[in-house]
């Protein structure tokens, strides 16, 4: 490999796309196609860098096995950093085969690692922990080290694991100052901002709060009873019901645990469960109908009781009873939130994150775009969306890992 091919790399590893651009700009050989697309990676252009990696893999000859899986793992490295999340994941695996075959476990391991984080971004919480279990990164390089503990990061703290998330985020952070990558130092002080961030509101005796991660686990961890609106769970202690397929239920014990210890009347309740501006005799009746399967729910550890005026909760054994909810509840929050993390996303890609059908999703982001709170670019297959920025400051740069040279 020719010295401006191997200095070029050098200067990706480093994070300095522009200084292999420079080395590399004009040539069109295979090695230098596929830096120059991942230079333009670095920089942004996800379309322009996936083009320039699919040429690379084309020009590689056939015997070229490792350098052809390289540039496989670079394409999906792009396609996750512009949230393209479909991918084809078959051709991932088979190039990691292929690495792991030939010895170069660093960027079979980057393939590893970008499953991981795929499964994370469409909430697949168990399938991640599981294959980063497998992976042993003790003799990784310190980019992937710092990866690595992102990721723990990542699912620590979808499990409100604080404590665990503060750990690996201190660990990622030596290592990206050891890796001397700027966009990973970035990545890993976005995170530790997200972290820092309020995870969710308390709302208990008509007053709310917002709560650090850290306080949401302290209070998952306390003898209240918590109606957790985040994960439409109540919780008392280890005992906890999942109301998330039913929501009428959930909005009910909902609205009664925030008015606790008082009761709330049944006008209010139909207003919140059913929707209906005026209540006739037939909504009365549903309501006990409702009330009736959430008492048969909460029977081990709480009691809804009618009053006078209406229904009101009771825990049994907890002495408070609080609500956890997310800490902006609007129209289409979970697009907002998935969108929160300043990367472009397609509407199918959101949708496969979220769980719902892409023209559901669509109709969110039309109206998201009609207030201003998203904005996109591109057309057809390639539109992307994302929140406006905010001025002075620059798009967090993903691809902290390049694809090494030989």
């Amino acid at each position: 490999m020719d010295s401006m091919i191997t200095a070029a790399a050098r200067a990706l590893s480093a994070g300095d796309p522009l200084g292999a651009l420079k080395r590399v700009a004009l040539r069109d050989d295979a090695p230098a196609l596929a830096l120059r697309g991942i230079a333009m990676a670095q920089l942004g252009d996800f379309v322009r860098a996936k083009a320039l990696v699919r040429s690379a893999a084309r020009a590689f000859g056939p015997k070229e096995t490792m350098a052809r899986a390289r540039c496989v793992v670079a394409e999906a490295e792009i396609a996750l950093a512009s949230r393209d999340l479909h991918w084809p994941q078959k051709a991932l695996d088979t190039a990691r085969v292929t690495l792991e075959t030939h010895g170069d476990t660093t960027n079979a391991a980057l393939a590893r690692y970008l499953e991981i984080r795929r499964l994370l971004l469409i909430g697949r919480v168990d399938a991640a922990e599981q294959l980063l279990a497998e992976l042993d990164f003790a003799s990784m390089p310190t980019a992937l080290r710092a990866a690595h503990e992102l990721i723990v990061a990542g699912i620590a703290m979808r499990r409100v694991d604080s404590k665990t998330a503060r750990a690996a985020l201190t660990r990622a952070r030596r290592a990206a100052r050891e890796a001397r990558i700027p966009a990973l130092s970035a990545e890993v002080e976005n995170a530790s901002h997200v972290l820092n961030s309020p995870a969710a509101r308390l709302i208990a005796r008509g007053e709310e709060r917002p709560l650090a991660l850290d306080e949401v686990e302290a209070v998952l961890a306390s003898k209240a009873l918590v109606v957790d609106a985040c994960r439409h769970v109540i919780r008392n202690g280890r005992s906890s019901v999942s109301l998330a397929t039913r929501p009428v239920l959930f909005t009910l014990a909902r609205a009664l645990a925030e008015a606790w210890p008082e009761d709330v009347a049944r006008g209010t309740l139909i207003t919140r469960a059913f929707r209906a501006k005026l209540a006739d005799e037939s909504h009365r009746a549903r309501l006990r109908v409702e009330m009736g399967r959430l008492r048969s729910k909460l029977r081990t550890f709480a009691n809804v009781s009618a009053t006078e005026r209406g229904f009101s909760l009771a825990a049994r054994s907890a002495r408070e009873v609080v609500v956890l909810a997310r800490p902006v509840e609007e129209e289409y929050a979970s697009v907002l939130a998935l969108l929160s993390d300043g990367e472009s996303w397609s509407s199918s890609a959101l949708a496969l994150g979220l769980g719902a059908s892409q023209r559901t999703v669509q109709r969110a982001l039309d109206s998201l775009a009609e207030t201003g709170k998203v904005q996109s670019f591109g057309r057809g297959r390639a539109r992307r969306w994302m929140t406006p920025p905010v001025p002075g400051f620059a798009t967090t740069l993903l691809l902290p890992a390049p694809l090494p040279s030989d």
